[in-house]
């Protein structure tokens, strides 16, 4: 899968994986010991995250059911909570230092197309 900002026409990940069953939303990127550049995990039906016993820090993004983007959290460390956002209903896990360069804001309006 391909994840673009399209408000910014720029790709913010080229090799993503949907998590789109409980069990994978649960797990996530606890048996990765990072994500490379390209990289990233969208969690379908997710309003929220936990980087518990992760390894490594991440930038994510938090989509309504239209593709705009409510929230950004930039370098998530490991053991926190993040917030739960009511309207969301994608959040997209991407490397550290991925959403500051592209300038991925509130407001945005991404797209999810097959690879």
């Amino acid at each position: 899968m391909k994840i673009i900002n399209t408000s910014k026409n720029v790709i913010l990940a080229d090799k993503a994986l949907i998590a789109n069953t409980f069990t994978k939303r649960l797990t996530g990127l606890l048996n990765r010991k990072s994500l490379n550049k390209g990289e990233a995990l969208i969690l379908s039906s997710s309003n929220s995250i936990h980087s518990f016993f992760m390894r490594f820090a991440i930038d994510v993004i938090f989509l309504d059911r239209a593709g705009k983007v409510i929230d950004v959290l930039h370098s998530f460390k490991p053991f926190r909570l993040s917030a739960i956002y009511f309207t969301c209903r994608t959040v997209i896990e991407l490397p550290e230092n991925t959403l500051k360069p592209s300038q991925t804001q509130p407001g945005d309006t991404l797209q999810i197309t097959a690879a």
